[in-house]
Order: C-alpha cells, then structure tokens, then sequence
C-alpha cells in the first residue's frame, strides 16, 4: 500500500475525533449561558423579592405617597417680642422653618453645586452619579469622587432614620432611600424639595434646618446671607462638628472656599468673583436663640405652663391638642426686646462688680461660716441630693458621692471653667454667688416689659422675679398711703426717736444710722427711710388699717400684724410688689399682669389673640396716690435714691424707694417713672449669705445701681430718649404749694396747716375752721385745694 494511500486512510479514521470535541465545547458554552441566565434569573427574583421586601416595609417603613404629601418635621414653637424679635423657643429639635422665597438664591446655588449639581436633571436617583460612584470610589478606591445620594435621597435620610440591619443596612437603607425619593420627587416640585431639604438638614449644636443656622451663626435670616456665608453653612453639611466655624475656624474657612470653587465649577459664580469670595475673612456674629439661652430664658420658663395648659385646650383641624414642642407655634408677647436686652445688661454688668465686691469682702473666709445649717440648706437643695433622695441612698450614701470627685462645668463671671471637683466643693462655689431678679412694667396696661430672674439659667434655675423675700422699707410706702386714706395730715410732724411698743413684747425699732433727733414730716420720714416714724405713723393709722390698703394695692401675701410690718418683714415676690407699686403710679387702678399678646399657627393664621383686663378701681383716692408717688420723688432727688440722679444722671420725673432688710440679706429698689415701673432685687439664694456692713448691704448699694443702669442705657438710646420728657399726672397747684413743707424741722413749732388757718380765721378754733373752708368750698363749682384735702383725709367707701 502507497504512502498516499495510508495518509488518506489516517486522515480519514482521523476526521470523526474532531466532531465529538466540537460538539462538546458548544455543549460547555451553551451550559455556562444557561448557568449564567440562571444565576441572572435567581438574581433577578432575589432583587425583586429585596425590593419588594423594601418596598412593602419589611426591612424598616417606608412611607407612602399620602405621607410624603403630609410631611410633617418637628417644629419649635417660637416667642416673639412686641417689636417682632425672638426670644425663644421650646422644642424638641430646635427648628424653624422657612419659605423658599425666604432663603437667599446663594445658599441655593452653593448648596446645588456642592452636593447635588444635576438636581434640576434627575428624578430622585442620579444614575450618572451612582455610576461614578461605583467605578471611581469603589474599584479605584478614590474618596474624593463624591457621593452618589441625592438631595431628595439625603431628605429621605434626615426625614426617615436608617435602619440597623447587620450586614444587609446599607444596601436595605439605599434602597429605601431611592424609593422614598422617587415618590418625593412625583409629590413635590424641585423648589418644594429644596425647601424641605434646607428645613430638615441638621448643622449641629442641636439646631436643623438653614433659618436657625442662619440665626446662630450670622445672627441674620436666611434671605441676607451672603455668598461666603452660604458657602460656610452649606460647607457643615459634609460634616457639621469639624466645619463648624466656631469650634473651627480654619477648617471652616477651607471648606467654605472648596464650596465657591464648586459654584465656580457649576457657573454659579465667576473665577473673579468666586477669588473675591475666597479671600474674604471669616467673619460670624454667633448669637444662641434657644429655649434657655435667648435673651429670656426666665420669662420663657414662667410663660411655658400657661402656654402647655393653653395647647391641652385647643385642638387642630384633625382633632388633636397642640403641641408646644413640635406645633411650630407663633407666640406674641408685651416683652419689649431693647427693654429686656438693657435690662439683661444691667444685671450682669453690675453684678459681676458687685460680686467682686462681696468675694474680696469675705476674703479669706466663707460667708457662712459659723452657721453649718446654711451649707447643709443648699446641699439638700441641689439637684443631685434630691435625685440619690428620690432613687433611696441613704444618708451615708448620699455623703460619700458628695466627697467624691466629678468633672463638671462651673459657671464664673470669667466665662464657663472645666473643672474636677467634689459635688460639695460645686454647692460651696454656688452658695458664694449674689444673685438678682429685675421686672418693667407698663403702669397704665400691666404689660410686662422686661423680666430677668437671675444671672445665668444654665446654673441658676430659681426666678427671682417670682420667689418671695423680705421686701424691707420697699413696703413704707403702703403705710404712708394708709396713713393718708385714713385721715392722717401730710402736714404733721412726726418725732424721730426710740419708742417701745410694751403691747408687743416691748418690741422697739431702730435707725440704720441709728440717729434719733428732731421731727419729720411723712415726705421727709419716707425719703430718708426713717424706721421709727414708719412704725410710729402706721400704730396711728392702725394696723388692719394698713393691711387692707395693703390688700386693695393687690398684695395677697401674709402680712404679720406686727409693729415690724412698717419696716417690710413680711415676705413678697417682686412680681407682686411692682403691681402694688403700679397701682399708686396709676392712681389707684389696679390693673392685671398681661404678657401674651397672640398665638398664630405654623402657618400664621391667629388661633387667639388675647385682650388685656381693664384696670380695677378701688378705693383708693387718686390724689393720695399722687402724694406718695411725690413723696417717693423726694426720696430720689433727696433722700436714699440720690444715686439715681447723682451716678446714672437720670433726668424727667422719677420716683423710687429703696429698700433693706435685716442682715442685709436683701437689697431693693422700685423705680418709678410716668411710663414704667421698675424694680430690683439683689441677694444671695440663702438669707443666710450676706454682706456684713450696711454700706454694701443696703438697696442704694446692690439694688439701685442695675436701675440706674437700665434707664441710663434706655434714655440714652435715640428710640426711647424721649420717655424722658413724660410727666406725671400733676397735682393741684394750691395743694402742691401747700405741700412744700420743709421735711425736718429741730424742735417742734405750732406751723404749717394750724398757722395757716388761723392767719386766715382768727379767732376760731381748727375745727370750726377746717369745717368752714370745707362748707365753703363744696358749694363752689371749682373744686379747691381744702377740697382736694378732703378727699385725702377721708377714705372712700
């Protein structure tokens, strides 16, 4: 056989071992393509069924549409002043929201550019961007691509916590997120879904949404702000601790100039402009508006159970209560914002002085010292006694986690220190601290204008407008007026010297001075606050006497029926006494304290608006309460008050009183002008804490001064400078001449009203003269000035 041949005959036995191996290869692809299509079916019923999972809510809710379209953040609930600014909120989350017109286009753009610039492109997901996610930050591992969420994504997330899911939480929480967003962005419009983005997003300092952060960092509304300032805001949404401009500055700066570049990238800015924006400084005007850090924290916590009552009461459309903490209430008060601000000023200004005053004065040794029960008094008081008191430790308990030593936070009229200290040694630090409560109110209305109850509310809870102490010879003033409606002359003299009253366990007052010569008239006793003749004029009065003017001037407090209640022993708040006050200045109308003006809702509309009471009459005569108010100008311009004119240069009619209780303990003044009424109250949280002198511990001394302070910057300011120039109500002129008496005389002399009437009737006795002048005026159609004595000799029925 021929080679030809044999090749033929192999190639031939050859040729059907080629087949079978063809036929397998297809064999192995077609078995890969159905592994593959099965592996892509299996993945596509376990992607539907995870979406599905999600989608039906199994995994964490996912709201509907008909929830979207009711969204509904928590609101704080906000008070304004009677000029329109705020003082404060109450809230869970401290959040306000805005209006898309009411947000300035640059924080618009900054915010578009910087984390979200297709956002007027896609529906809810950027595939774009989720692409580039997945190529550049997971398989290049490159960080600086960006995130791939969306702003309604991110809305979605700040609206609808995540879920802890173990392995399964980001894939379950991105997915929810896109679906949640998809329905935003069918619900709502783009501008809708930036608004709602701006109002939900948190800046830290537990504040959300841009207007607070405006507020708080720029001390503006969103609509001023500013290209640099956007960017600075916008810039703490990457991470809001690190970029916070206050805490750090730098980083702020660096992250607010990578925001202009992206709006420069976005054309949102030229490359000059956006140069021009990044070489400016950074510059913030940090103002808190909280619940317990506006300018006032006090009156907001006296306001809040009378708003909670009010929201129990009334009911929203669906039926429900409103609630003061998420509602996004819009309250209105009398508080007047430069009023309470100067008066805020005032208090802390001087009381930082007066407590360097009182430290060097008890250098080298406590105040209390001498008397344990003060110390053990303000441990039982702390709020850490009464919590181990309330949870069952024991004494021996509670003593030992008293020696223990704590990090905690001191408050210092240096600022806040940081400090470890035992809970004794902070009670102790405390103890040490003088504290002050200052009200102004409206005389004519009883509108409260300004109210501060203490230095600071972070560390001093306690009101000191509302709690009740010894008021001293703020209380003269009552007995004087009781004299007066109950026919004592304002003529008559009366002696400075030393009695004892053997009814009342031979009980006898002193002077401050403790000077007793000559006599005075009740103008010259009140304005040099002379103890003995307060006392010597109210046993003359009578005591029940002096306690039912009491009770007419609105004071509901005990008053001892004791010689002493003439020196102000009873015990009264500074809210009650200004009242009492604002009667005399309102000759004799009592009127009601009114704070709140209206309560609108979320979105403006009046809920109530409420109207002051009418002022009251009493029986109190008008011109006796005129006499007293001159009585306590006299003390101003002559008498204990003198510092008002002397050291604060307060012009215009002013009346005032000071006032000092035992030990002093307590230091007062009432300051009195035709539009306002005003008083102070200065003294440590335990009596027992006091100045040891009279020179420091006296009203003139620790009380008067934040009054003086407080007109000084109110007169002084060009909106309010012409409240100088108001009067009060004048007094018949004849009556006024007749008053004029000197208000201390050596020895006594038979003058004033007995010589007048004799040099006019001689030859009669007073009696048949007094009532002569009183026969013959009355028939006169003008009333004169015997006729005005009258009426203040007698007392109305």
């Amino acid at each position: 056989m021929t080679s030809k041949k044999l090749n033929k005959i192999q190639t031939k036995k050859q040729k059907p071992a080629t087949k079978p191996r063809k036929s397998k290869s297809k064999r192995g692809k077609r078995r890969i393509w159905l592994i593959l299509l099965q592996l892509a079916v299996v993945g596509l019923v376990l992607f539907f069924t995870f979406f599905m999972l999600v989608y039906l809510g199994f995994t964490g809710h996912v709201p509907s549409s008909r929830q979207l379209n009711e969204i509904k953040n928590p609101q704080a609930s906000e008070v304004f002043s009677e000029d329109g600014k705020l003082l404060g909120r109450y809230y869970v989350e401290n959040r306000s929201n805005v209006r898309f017109d009411e947000i300035s286009p640059n924080v618009i753009n900054a915010l578009i550019a910087t984390e979200d610039a297709r956002f007027y492109e896609h529906r809810g997901v950027d595939e774009i961007a989720l692409m580039r996610v997945f190529f550049k930050t997971i398989l290049l591992q490159n960080r600086s691509s960006g995130g791939g969420s969306t702003l309604s994504q991110q809305i979605a997330k700040n609206l609808f916590p995540r879920n802890d899911l173990w392995i399964f939480s980001m894939p379950v929480n991105k997915l929810r997120e896109a679906i949640i967003a998809y329905r935003l962005e069918r619900i709502y419009s783009k501008e809708e879904i930036l608004t709602l983005y701006l109002n939900t997003v948190p800046f830290g300092e537990n504040i959300f949404g841009i207007e607070v952060a405006s507020e708080r960092f720029f001390s503006k509304s969103p609509r001023n702000l500013t290209v640099d300032e956007a960017a600075v805001l916008v810039g703490m949404l990457k991470a809001n601790y690190t970029y916070n401009p206050r805490i750090n500055p730098e980083r702020s700066k660096a992250r607010r100039n990578v925001v202009i570049s992206q709006m420069v990238a976005n054309d949102f800015l030229t490359e000059a402009e956006g140069d021009i924006f990044q070489a400016k400084p950074l510059s913030l005007k940090y103002r808190r508006i909280s619940y317990n850090e506006g300018p006032a924290p006090y009156f907001l916590e006296m306001l809040k159970p009378e708003l909670l009552d009010w929201c129990a009461n009334h009911t929203k459309d669906n039926g429900e209560p409103y609630n003061l903490y998420t509602d996004g209430l819009r309250i209105e008060t009398t508080i007047n914002y430069d009023l309470q601000y100067f008066a805020t000023q005032s208090v802390q200004e001087y009381m930082q002085n007066l407590q360097n005053v009182f430290d060097d004065h008890w250098s080298g040794a406590d105040p209390w010292r001498g008397d344990a029960s003060i110390l053990q008094r303000a441990v039982k008081r702390s709020e850490r006694y009464q919590a181990m008191k309330a949870s069952g430790k024991t004494n021996e308990q509670i003593d030992a986690a008293f020696q223990q030593k704590i990090n905690t936070t001191l408050f210092t009229w240096d600022g806040l220190k940081q400090v470890e200290t035992t809970p004794l040694d902070s009670v102790k630090h405390y103890l040490r601290y003088l504290n002050s409560g200052f009200l102004a109110v409206e005389p004519s209305s009883g509108a409260l204008k300004a109210w501060v109850g203490g230095i600071d509310f972070r560390f001093f809870k306690y009101d000191h407008v509302i709690s009740k102490r010894q008021v001293g010879s703020t209380f003269k003033p009552f007995v004087y007026l009781a004299a007066l409606e109950n026919g004592l002359s304002p003529f008559e003299y009366y002696p400075n010297e030393k009695k004892v009253y053997e009814d009342y366990q031979d009980w006898s007052p002193s002077n401050s001075h403790d000077e007793y010569q000559g006599f005075y008239s009740m103008e010259g006793a009140l304005s040099q606050s002379l103890n003995t003749v307060a006392v010597d004029v109210m046993m003359k009065t009578g005591i029940e006497e002096t306690v039912s003017i009491s009770r007419e001037l609105g004071i509901s407090s005990d008053l001892p029926k004791f010689p002493s209640l003439a020196l102000g022993v009873a015990s009264m708040s500074l809210k009650e006494l200004l009242f009492a006050y604002a009667t005399i200045s309102n000759r004799g109308i009592r009127v009601q304290p009114n704070y709140l003006v209206s309560i609108a809702n979320n979105q403006g509309e009046m809920l109530e608006e409420f109207v002051p009471e009418l002022g009251e009459p009493t029986s109190l005569n008008a011109v006796n309460c005129q006499i007293v108010t001159r009585m306590m100008q006299t003390a101003v311009n002559n008498g204990t008050g003198t510092s008002i004119r002397s050291v604060y240069h307060i012009p215009g009619d002013f009346a005032g009183k000071t006032g000092t209780t035992q030990n002093h303990s307590d230091g007062w003044f009432v300051g009195i002008t035709p539009d306002l009424v005003t008083g102070c109250w200065v003294g440590a949280e335990d009596p027992g804490v006091h100045f040891r002198t009279i020179r420091f511990g006296q009203g003139a001394y620790m009380a008067l001064p934040i009054v003086g302070k407080f007109f000084h910057k109110l007169y002084r300011d060009s909106r309010y400078k012409n409240m100088q120039y108001a009067s009060f109500p004048p007094l018949d002129q004849e009556l006024l001449a007749d008053l004029d008496i000197p208000p201390y005389k050596e020895l006594f002399e038979l003058e004033g009203e007995d010589n007048f009437i004799e040099r006019l009737f001689a030859g009669q006795s007073k009696e048949d003269k007094l009532q002569e002048i009183r026969e013959s005026d009355a028939a006169k159609d003008k009333p004169k000035v015997w006729e005005v004595i009258k009426g203040i000799f007698k007392k109305k029925k």
